[in-house]
């Protein structure tokens, strides 16, 4: 009986162990190369590369293309994702898996057929052009970019967030007069918000970083369509240091981000959704 009990006890030690180590190995792995950025050369290394020509002009381009993007998914995507949520059949899983699928696809893939879509010889860059739009190579492709490869993320949040809604809720709502647009603008969207907020941080995350699909569509002209993605792969040609600065601001403007969605999803709203729609 005490060897079992002794036996027993080892095997818990070693699952303890083993799980410690497995966790510390792969946290390690994580946390190694974001120490690196931030403290190889130290901060006046980090200041200095501020200076680089790139660095002021791509900070801005990126903020107001991904912003640009970030505005689109959302009032295209949440009408698309409460949808696809309230209707089943064939047709419908085939159109989310489809919609899926540039979360998935290769940057250059992406890149390949954004030019076959809107290029000045593509299906739809082709009449395009003859009017005198053209979107390939500009600022326009950045965000056109930085929306098909960002939007599959919001669109999965947004989806999971409007499936997991009480549908016994939603008929309540409808029980007391409020109308499609009430039921969604007053019960739906506060019910899914948080879901939502992470959805549009992970999303604008995705777009602030995209580099092949934009370098491909948009090409990397400094001040025009040189993002800070493509700003760092420029700069590592020429100025490790400025690559390392600019690396540390796309880190330090995604966690602020991702902390600000965190802070605002536990708040909870005083007044129920539910008050809302009967009101």
């Amino acid at each position: 009986m005490t060897r079992a009990v002794g036996a027993g006890a080892l095997g818990r030690r070693l699952f303890a162990l083993t799980m410690t180590l497995l966790a510390a190995g792969l946290g390690s792995f994580i946390l190694l190369p974001l120490l690196a950025l931030f403290t190889h050369g130290g901060p006046l290394s980090l200041l200095r590369g501020l200076g680089h020509p790139v660095a002021l002009p791509a900070l801005w381009l990126s903020l107001a293309t991904t912003v640009t993007a970030l505005v689109i998914v959302v009032i295209g995507g949440t009408p698309l994702a409460w949808h696809l949520a309230r209707t089943s059949g064939r047709l419908s899983r085939w159109l989310e898996t489809t919609l899926q699928l540039p979360m998935v696809m290769p940057p250059s893939v992406a890149g390949i057929a954004l030019l076959l879509a809107f290029g000045r010889q593509g299906v739809l860059g082709t009449p395009l052009h003859s009017l005198g739009w053209s979107f390939a190579f500009s600022s326009m492709a950045v965000v056109m970019a930085q929306v098909f490869v960002s939007s599959p993320f919001y669109l999965q949040a947004a989806l999971v967030a409007f499936r997991r809604l009480d549908a016994n809720l939603l008929a309540v709502a409808r029980s007391f007069g409020a109308s499609p647009a009430r039921i969604f603008f007053a019960v739906a969207l506060p019910l899914a918000r948080p879901a939502l907020l992470a959805g549009a941080a992970t999303a604008w995350a995705r777009a602030l970083g995209e580099f092949g699909a934009t370098l491909m569509f948009a090409g990397n002209v400094a001040g025009k369509t040189q993002t800070l993605p493509l700003a760092i792969y420029a700069a590592l040609e020429t100025d490790l240091r400025a690559a390392q600065t600019l690396s540390v601001l796309l880190v330090l403007i995604a966690f602020a981000l991702l902390l600000a969605v965190r802070g605002r999803a536990t708040v909870v709203g005083r007044s129920s959704p539910l008050e809302k729609a009967r009101s």
